[in-house]
């Protein structure tokens, strides 16, 4: 019988529960930390646009700027390493991207064992792994040429019109199409983020029990989510409101945890910068990559040990899923509450004494 939004959350608490404190084990909370992280599953905080920051005007910026030790890079040597980095950061991104997509599969695998074998798991979700991460792709895609469509074609819309050479005549224009842009935007960002988590929440269950493409597991949820439209509604506004209170708790510990492993950073930071003058070095394209490098192992330490504080998160969401979606999914209940094997019945059967030997004839 399925079970409502609500009733699903006591027994995701169990199942954390249960799986990361009894035992307490550390090795698999470092082996779940990193499965979670390469899964993508700790959610993005609220981050800032540099934008909005307005720096004041100073007429010697330009001149301070000049006069700092890189100015003396040529300039082709410095687009030629930018170029570099962005195609590195392209490829990057494509390969955690499969990544994260065979995770997905290993952490699921584990919520549902209780036991993470990252190997294990990694070796036997290739192809399951290689379909999701096929549609990732077109779903970027989708997403990207989505958002172009609803930007480019009002922006080119406008332009046509010479909204933009003078806007003070067209301002109510402009603000009512930005508002309606806005709407659209936003009604765009929500149909795409929940066709996401309802994928990785209930399309991955099914791909990683039956085989199955992305495509044949949407044609299955959709009837699901048709028949019981309140139901699926009331799991996304709960997930909801469980991952603002989830993120509250682990930006707390990430800004603690932060300015912990900040202060220490840039005292050395100081130092090896003070240590590299002395010692005659300038900035070039050997100590920029260098810097850069450093940079990058610094965030992945400081992203790991969030990771690390947010493991009962990662175990918990998947697990939420895993319950709610069960009560109508036959083949996840099945894998979820194996049947016991109820033993043969031990039948007493009384031996019957051995048969009498034939009477002897009667004589004459």
């Amino acid at each position: 019988m399925p079970i409502s939004a609500v009733d699903a959350i006591p027994l995701a608490f169990q199942h954390t529960r249960q799986q990361l404190f009894q035992p307490f084990r550390f090795w698999q909370w470092t082996k779940l930390a990193v499965v979670g992280l390469l899964a993508g599953e700790l959610g993005s905080g609220g981050g800032f646009n540099g934008s909005n920051f307005n720096f004041p005007h100073q007429p010697s910026t330009q001149r301070q700027f000049m006069d700092l030790p890189w100015s003396g890079i040529d300039p082709a040597v410095v687009g030629a390493l930018i170029a570099v980095l962005v195609i590195a950061a392209l490829v990057f991104g494509i390969i955690l991207m499969y990544i994260s997509s065979v995770m997905r599969f290993v952490l699921f695998d584990s919520v549902m064992a209780k036991e993470c074998h990252i190997r294990a798991g990694w070796s036997r979700r290739q192809g399951t792994g290689l379909r999701y991460f096929l549609w990732q792709l077109v779903y970027l895609l989708v997403t990207m040429a989505g958002l172009i469509l609803l930007v480019g074609i009002p922006a080119g819309f406008a332009f046509a019109l010479g909204w933009f050479k003078e806007p003070r005549e067209h301002i109510l224009a402009l603000v009512l199409g930005g508002i309606i842009l806005f709407l659209l935007l936003l009604i765009f960002f929500v149909s795409m983020a929940v066709i996401f988590v309802l994928t990785k929440d209930f399309v991955v269950p099914q791909m990683a029990l039956e085989e199955i493409s992305v495509m044949e597991g949407w044609r299955r949820l959709w009837p699901m989510i048709e028949a019981e439209k309140a139901r699926y509604a009331g799991y996304i506004g709960m997930k909801i409101l469980m991952a603002i209170g989830a993120g509250i708790v682990v930006g707390i510990a990430a800004l603690i945890l932060g300015l912990l492993v900040a202060i220490p950073t840039i005292g050395l930071s100081i130092l090896a910068v003070l240590t590299g003058k002395s010692a005659g070095l300038t900035w070039n394209v050997y100590t920029i990559t260098l810097a850069v490098v450093i940079g990058i192992i610094l965030l992945a330490i400081f992203l790991y040990m969030i990771a690390l504080l947010s493991v009962p998160v990662i175990v918990f969401f998947p697990a939420y899923s895993i319950y709610f979606f069960a009560a109508c999914y036959p083949a996840l209940s099945a894998a979820l509450y194996p049947a016991a094997v109820a033993p043969t019945p031990f039948l007493y059967t009384p031996q019957q004494p051995p048969p009498l030997p034939p009477a002897p004839e009667p004589a004459g």
